[in-house]
């Protein structure tokens, strides 16, 4: 145990916590939750393994993508507008610490009015660091927080008074054709997305904030991701293929605050935030193993081992959807992924893509194409993460095109999603995210 690490007896940390020691947010707040919490390791200096946490934008949005993530939806189980921001405050300053490398203990809170919910079969929730993560440093962990519409509006009510300044680009989205979305790996209130280069240090981040007050915000859904390294250039997706030659934060626009920063006409509160649309996308990959690599290019628009669009040479090449064939026919087929998706057939629409893979097992399934046998398939393919400045004018645009006419279609099914308002971030210590929201 964290106690007998650190030679405090648990008990007697317990009943300090639970006599209000944590209850006060300013003290949390102050100087995150080492400079009210006794540190059970050593403070690790990861020098450039750390991604600062404060600043005027979130991490994890522009962040050069890591290896790993694990994503998280809660629902909020309070009336209390209070209790909320005390679990942000709480949520952002173990955030900080976890981003910098620390080891700390975890300040729970549990509001007076709610009982413990392990009161009636363990002891009360200790305030120990889980300890797997102990000693692996930061591993360039980023923490990014966002809100659902359930924040703003849950079955027509204004939950903590704040509805009237729920964003009109935090759009509840339309049912696309093709669309199989498991209501319960989808939307929330609160959402958590932690992202690093070592699996242990990100689920543990999500872990220890998750623990800090499950009786007022409960886990919804998690999935886990990952991403090979970039350092052998753009990573692929599990078909195979480059992803995020464009629209992606390894290459992104060179205007943000037009294509990827709220608007300033816009809710003041979310000035520098953005808005996330999360898909979880899966693939039919033995299918897609079916398919002749010449084929698959034709799908996708691009060539497998290159990336460059079809009919040019190099990866990074302008997508040129007027050339033809010498049968006459596009070189990118008119059905072509790509060309359905760039900015160039949508008004100049774009979106900022932090993409990962996930691999969920195998379950059993029916095939669409004769025999139409029942067999296993991967429960695997991607993780869509899109930050744009207006989900309106961005990804419903370009999905609402893609659903209906790309090719991709065959193998692919979208069976999970939300969209969250991710605020700025907190500009340091003793501010905490979503703190102009409720200001």
């Amino acid at each position: 145990m964290a106690e007998d690490i650190a030679g405090s007896p648990g008990p007697s940390r317990r009943d300090v916590l639970r006599r209000g020691l944590f209850l006060g947010g300013a003290a949390v707040v102050g100087g995150a939750v080492g400079a009210v919490a006794d540190h059970v390791a050593e403070h690790h200096d990861g020098g450039g393994d750390t991604v600062p946490f404060y600043g005027a934008h979130q991490g994890g949005v522009v962040t050069d993508t890591q290896q790993n993530t694990v994503i998280a939806s809660f629902d909020l189980h309070t009336t209390s507008r209070d209790e909320v921001v005390e679990v942000l405050r709480r949520w952002t300053a173990l955030a900080a610490s976890l981003a910098h490398g620390d080891s700390t203990t975890v300040p729970i809170y549990t509001p007076k009015d709610v009982s413990d919910s392990y009161s009636n079969t363990t002891q009360i929730s200790t305030t120990s660091d889980s300890l797997e993560a102990w000693q692996v440093g930061p591993s360039r962990l980023t923490v990014t927080i966002g809100f659902g519409r359930g924040l703003f509006l849950s079955e027509g009510k204004d939950r903590y008074g704040i509805a009237s300044r729920m964003p009109e680009e935090l759009v509840e989205l339309p049912h696309f054709a093709g669309d199989e979305l498991d209501p319960a790996q989808s939307d929330g209130d609160l959402f958590l997305q932690a992202c690093g280069d070592d699996l242990q240090v990100v689920f543990h981040a999500v872990r220890s904030i998750a623990r800090i007050s499950p009786d007022v915000a409960a886990l919804r859904w998690t999935q886990i991701g990952y991403s090979p390294s970039n350092k052998a250039g753009t990573p692929r997706n599990l078909m195979g293929f480059k992803d995020g030659t464009i629209n992606s934060n390894a290459h992104p626009p060179a205007d943000l605050d037009s294509t990827l920063w709220a608007p300033a006409d816009g809710q003041s509160w979310m000035r520098g935030g953005t808005y996330l649309v999360y898909r979880r996308i899966r693939m039919s990959l033995e299918h897609w193993d079916r398919l002749q690599v010449g084929d698959q290019e034709k799908v996708i628009g691009r060539q497998k081992v290159s990336g460059a669009p079809l009919g040019a040479r190099d990866e990074f090449d302008a997508l040129d959807l007027d050339t033809r064939g010498s049968d006459g026919a596009p070189a990118i087929p008119v059905d072509a992924h790509v060309r359905l998706a760039a900015p160039e057939t949508n008004d100049g629409a774009v979106l900022i893509r932090r993409a990962f893979a996930y691999n969920n097992g195998t379950t059993q399934f029916t095939e669409r194409w004769p025999p139409w046998r029942q067999a296993l398939e991967y429960d695997a393919g991607l993780l869509f993460l899109g930050y744009q400045q207006d989900p309106r004018k961005s990804f419903v645009a370009i999905n609402s095109k893609l659903a209906i006419n790309d090719a991709l279609n065959q193998f692919t099914t979208h069976t999970a999603s939300a969209v969250f308002a991710i605020p700025p971030g907190a500009s340091g210590p003793g501010h905490w995210v979503g703190e102009t929201l409720f200001a």
